[in-house]
């Protein structure tokens, strides 16, 4: 009797310093009183409402799978300074970026494992995106193609690509359509985008601040747009707008991971990959076409053929060597942007 008196004493004494260890390990994670985890979710402008949509979706498939509740917090801004504020140490589970290169470039601080860009189908993009013109009903400039940008007395609002993941999309499809019309003359090239950018009255810091210049404060003529954004305008602004397709886009990419670094700490490393791998599912695929985005399962994108222009002519960041040579090229410091914009 004294035996097993002595091993249910230390059973409890085991017990209870397991319990102070989970104890002091539930101090380190982001779980509630309730038990229930929160993630936070870094993303790029446009994104905001596409998210407050599938957090709900996601937080019921979350606690029906697991039964366990799980919160998501969501931020918002230019994707470049988003990614740069992950960096000093913005609070971030997830990103879901504009570009693989802001992400690459949290990767290099060493708060994203290496690799994170095969961790997810589609080089981690669960939604594809083009570029567009918006413009106001009537058309009263008559902007067809990106050769009506460079012409006097058209004013463009386009976002800055220093900050601006979507500004960047917006300038490398204007350099492809420059490219293929002056047959690779650079000068001419950098001729046609400086002209371009001559015309742009407002250089906001993001795609939405952008959007809202030109919507809301009714600012320029043209707006090169994420089509998404172009899409839910339209329908926000019915008869005010409309979508003009330049003969010449880009598949643009935008990409997400796990801060795996920050979910490590958190205790959420497996809910954040569960959030992102979710985006595949067929519900999330259907609420991403909804919201103006393509859908990267491609039956389900032929459900809204009739939404989007499946017959464009998209270039892909691979024609510029990837997102690393791109952004070495065109907007580092000193980079293509910067020579032209200077002129």
């Amino acid at each position: 009797m004294r035996k097993q008196g002595k091993k249910r004493a230390a059973a409890l004494a085991l017990m209870i310093v397991a319990a102070g260890i989970l104890a002091g390990c539930a101090k380190q994670t982001d779980f509630g009183k309730d038990g229930t985890i929160t993630i936070t979710n870094v993303s790029y402008d446009p994104t905001r409402e596409f998210y407050q949509e599938y957090n709900k979706i996601f937080e019921d498939y979350y606690r029906d799978t697991y039964k366990t509740g799980i919160t998501v917090v969501q931020s918002h801004g230019g994707s470049g300074g988003q990614a740069r504020s992950v960096i000093e140490g913005a609070k971030a589970d997830v990103v879901t970026l504009a570009l693989a290169h802001d992400i690459t470039m949290i990767e290099k601080s060493g708060l994203i494992d290496s690799g994170w860009i095969n961790e997810f189908e589609g080089n981690s993009s669960p939604y594809t995106s083009a570029i567009v013109f918006l413009v106001r009903k009537g058309n009263e400039k008559n902007i067809k193609d990106w050769s009506d940008l460079i012409k006097q007395g058209v004013e463009v609002i386009t976002p800055d690509p220093k900050s601006s993941g979507g500004a960047c999309w917006n300038f490398l499809a204007a350099w492809q359509y420059a490219k293929v019309t002056y047959q690779g003359d650079e000068e001419k090239m950098k001729a046609f985008a400086a002209d371009l950018y001559k015309n742009v009255s407002v250089m906001d810091s993001g795609a939405r601040g952008a959007t809202t210049t030109f919507v809301e404060n009714g600012q320029g003529d043209v707006l090169i747009a994420w089509e998404n954004e172009a899409i839910n305008t339209v329908k926000e602004y019915p008869n005010q707008y409309e979508i003009i397709t330049p003969s010449i886009s880009i598949l643009a990419e935008p990409s997400v991971a796990v801060v795996d670094e920050n979910a490590r700490k958190d205790g959420a490393e497996k809910a954040s990959e569960e959030y992102l791998k979710y985006l595949y599912s067929d519900k999330a695929q259907r609420l991403i076409g909804e919201y103006g985005y393509r859908p990267s399962n491609k039956k389900i994108l032929a459900e809204f053929s009739e939404k989007f222009d499946l017959n464009v002519n998209l270039c892909t960041i691979d024609d510029f060597g990837g997102w690393d040579a791109a952004y070495e090229t065109f907007f580092a410091d000193g980079g293509i942007f910067d020579e032209i914009y200077a002129n």
